[in-house]
């Protein structure tokens, strides 16, 4: 007999992909040039010409079972080192390569990091809004996903509502910054006030509460926006990383865990990764992946186009009467919808062929999500369809 749990997931579909996918039927009909497809979070740069070089230079010179062959279960050692002196020039850290995990991109990192710190029937919180996806990520390890409301006016954190929602059942919080959906980037306030919180509760409740920093839009923050590493401010952090979006590479599903060398059980926690790797299959990310990160990892794709986008949109949105907080990075904005139904709202852009994601499923009501990775010269085509909506709709 099937599981019925993954049959009944089949009925919750994403509604980013259910749109993504309404979006390229629509472009069939009319063209995909004249949809403003505002859907997936998908990076529209292309990777660094030095990452392209270096793939080329690794298969023109190295050993086939080198690229090819299985990596340790951990990943390849001189990656992780490399990956430990970056982080440690970078943010001013101590890691070793023993407190690298690499893993399938971000996701993975999470699925590693929920279950090294979580036991069945722990809580894990999260801050509204917050990517859909850490649902499943979370619930299918046996904890629970419990959200803290939003905080609307600036999208840090509501303190008095985490404080209310951080009782002893709970094993880790999970955040993200910079932020999917809202664009925000936690403060240094926010962050010191975070981990002074936490660890007020960790000696209350006398265990650890970890901190897991989803964190695979470090490098799109923009000028003068305050972008401090969380493990800076707190000793039982866990980052879990991907190079989809700094070098532009989603497909190739490269990302890595890097453990606080000061939280508990530090140099077990990478070993112990590669354990959890052996019940879910999610072992062993590609070497020739590996190998090319670890030559361009002070490098970026161009991700200058992210802040100019936003920066068009965002003034046009306000100028149409929409609320909005200002990103601080990523490429994605989150302005309050012109009704309090928030699909309903998004149905009558399609209209325009607008595609907007409805929030409900970030966790918060009334906003819809714009993806604006896309060429800028779409973004600014997409602006009468924006006043045509508006005009016409409000």
């Amino acid at each position: 007999m099937i599981v019925q749990k993954y049959k009944d997931m089949l009925k919750g579909k994403s509604v980013i992909r259910q749109l993504s996918e309404f979006a390229t039927a629509r472009g069939k009909e009319i063209g995909y040039e004249n949809v403003f497809d505002y859907s997936l979070g998908n990076p529209s740069v292309p990777v660094p010409q030095q990452f392209t070089d270096t793939m080329i230079d690794l298969l023109q010179h190295k050993n086939p079972m080198e690229l090819h062959g299985y990596s340790q279960s951990l990943g390849i050692p001189e990656v992780r080192d490399k990956i430990a002196a970056s982080l440690n020039k970078r943010f001013g850290m101590n890691y070793t390569g023993n407190h690298i995990f690499m893993a399938t991109g971000a996701a993975g990192a999470i699925a590693h990091a929920v279950r090294c710190v979580s036991e069945p029937g722990d809580e894990i919180l999260t801050f509204a809004p917050y990517f859909p996806e850490y649902g499943p990520y979370i619930d299918l390890t046996g904890a629970t996903l419990k959200v803290v409301p939003a905080d609307t006016k600036n999208f840090q954190i509501d303190f008095e509502a985490f404080e209310r929602m951080l009782t002893e059942k709970v094993a880790a919080v999970l955040i993200n910054t910079p932020n999917n959906p809202s664009g925000t980037v936690y403060s240094t306030e926010t962050l010191r006030t975070l981990a002074s919180v936490m660890t007020r509760k960790q000696e209350e409740y006398g265990h650890d509460i970890f901190l897991i920093s989803d964190e695979p839009y470090r490098e799109i923050v923009f000028a003068g926006v305050d972008s401090p590493y969380p493990s800076r401010f707190y000793d039982n952090t866990l980052s879990c990383y991907s190079f989809s979006k700094s070098l532009s590479l989603p497909g190739e599903r490269i990302g890595y865990v890097a453990v606080n060398p000061k939280c508990r059980d530090a140099e077990l926690i990478s070993t112990m990764c590669s354990q959890i790797s052996r019940g879910t299959g999610h072992n062993c990310p590609p070497s020739i992946i590996q190998l090319a990160v670890a030559e361009v990892l002070d490098l970026t794709a161009d991700l200058s186009v992210y802040e100019t986008n936003m920066n068009i949109l965002y003034k046009e949105l306000t100028s149409l009467g929409f609320e909005c907080v200002k990103p601080g990075g990523t490429f994605y904005i989150f302005p309050k919808a012109l009704e309090e139904d928030a699909v309903a709202f998004s149905e009558k852009a399609k209209k325009y062929d607008l595609i907007l994601v409805p929030s409900d499923t970030f966790g918060v009501k009334g906003y819809v999500r714009l993806a604006y990775c896309i060429d800028t010269d779409k973004v600014e085509r997409s602006l009468s369809a924006f006043r045509k909506f508006v005009k016409n709709e409000y």
